[in-house]
């Protein structure tokens, strides 16, 4: 499941009715009092969580929205009608800016929860609320006020309960198309995951889902590379597989590599560092490196990481790992 997790659309709240001018007008009661009605409000934008959502797809082709207008008030004391509420659905994780300033209107990270995020205008009052002791036969009314329109823009946070991380090339896409039915887009270059992919794994009676995120590398929490749209999302996760490819040339050094994706995590927020996780060697399958597996494993685990070496190509070590991580998501709630 590939994701839409952006998008800038224009809310327009409705506009509140005019209050109505009217005087009762009855047989054998020649000066009646003034009898127009109040206008009635403008219909709301609110914005509402809903599970069943999982993207921003639908923000893509539709950029305008617009609540009704509230009614005019009319004769006989009748006020206008409200206009109707205009509810716009979202994905759980959807976070709310207004353009203009980049203030956060809301964030809407549960199901059910909703935000009022265009209030629509007031209706203005009839000549009834007019009348005075001196003046009983007001022609005076009030026009509703408009309704509260705006740029925002939609960020989807994906919410998961494993995140996986590491730097491009690490093997997270192939892993998640071995141990799910997403199909993540594979390739031997850097960067091939540039929009977050959800996979769900099922492990006997339980189930969980992954998250392929786009690869980070140093600098990532400066802004380089695609750093802001990973570190965004992992933010929702609830645990991490960090993936190092002990092989990887360009980082030879497989307690570096673990070091520098350490350090962009706890630049952008501190708080990633006290999230489990699992230590993934990747590719693992590879003659060449046969012999490192066991030095590196032990490496880590002295430092009181826990381990688990493996190959999606063979499926070597796949079942450890989805059990290691059936239990790493039962910690982290």
């Amino acid at each position: 499941m590939k994701f839409i997790d952006e998008a800038r659309i224009f809310l327009k709240a409705g506009d509140g009715g005019d209050g109505c001018v009217s005087f009762r007008r009855e047989k054998f009661i020649p000066r009646g009092g003034p009898n127009g009605g109040d206008g009635g409000r403008g219909g709301h934008v609110i914005f509402k969580a809903d599970a069943s959502l999982a993207t921003l797809l639908d923000f893509r082709y539709r950029k305008h929205f617009k609540a009704p207008k509230g009614g005019h008030g009319q004769g006989s004391d009748c006020n206008g009608r409200s206009g109707e509420d205009l509810l716009i659905r979202v994905p759980p994780g959807t976070l709310i800016k207004e353009v203009e300033t980049g203030e956060i209107l809301a964030e809407l990270n549960k199901s059910g929860q909703s935000q009022v995020i265009a209030k629509g205008g007031r209706g203005g009052l009839g000549n009834m609320n007019f009348a005075t002791s001196t003046n009983q036969a007001p022609r005076r009314f009030e026009k509703g006020s408009p309704g509260e329109e705006r740029w925002v823009d939609l960020e989807l946070k994906l919410l998961a309960d494993v995140g996986l991380i590491g730097f491009p090339n690490a093997g997270k896409s192939t892993l998640l198309s071995v141990i799910s039915k997403a199909r993540p887009k594979i390739a031997d270059y850097p960067f091939t995951t540039k929009t977050p992919v959800l996979g769900v794994v099922q492990y006997g009676e339980k189930s969980f889902t992954v998250a392929d995120l786009p690869g980070l590398i140093e600098g990532a929490s400066g802004g380089a590379g695609l750093g802001f749209k990973f570190l965004r999302h992992i933010e929702k996760t609830r645990a991490f597989l960090h993936l190092i490819d002990i092989a990887d040339p360009s980082q030879p050094d497989p307690f570096e590599a673990y070091r520098a994706i350490r350090d962009e995590l706890k630049q952008y927020n501190p708080l990633f560092l006290k999230r489990p996780e699992l230590i993934v060697l990747t590719k693992v399958d590879r003659p060449e490196i046969k012999g490192q597996i066991k030095v590196v494993s032990n490496a880590f685990k002295v430092k009181g990481k826990v381990v688990v070496a493996i190959s999606s190509a063979t499926n070597e070590g796949l079942q450890d790992l989805l059990k290691m991580t059936a239990g790493l998501i039962q910690q982290s709630r």
